[in-house]
């Protein structure tokens, strides 16, 4: 499932739901969000995403473009064992 949280508002948006994303899934529903909020885009600063190898240059210029920044959240450590 593809969703984004805009923490404010406590909105929720589902984007989509596949058992087999890929990076050019991921980078039309970016599109496809900020087409469907429309001026409401303009009111978004920030993005925090992980680092999904999914989330490419392309999935970030979307939102870049807009002029939002993307945030991404720390390198996780792989658990030894």
């Amino acid at each position: 499932m593809f969703y984004v949280l805009e923490v404010d508002t406590r909105t929720m948006h589902i984007l989509g739901i596949t058992a087999h994303p890929t990076a050019a899934w991921t980078t039309q529903l970016a599109r496809n969000l900020l087409t469907d909020l429309g001026q409401r885009a303009a009111g978004l600063r920030y993005l925090l995403r992980d680092r999904d190898s999914k989330y490419t240059q392309a999935f970030d210029a979307v939102f870049i473009a807009d002029g939002i920044e993307i945030l991404k959240t720390p390198p996780q450590k792989k658990p030894r064992g």
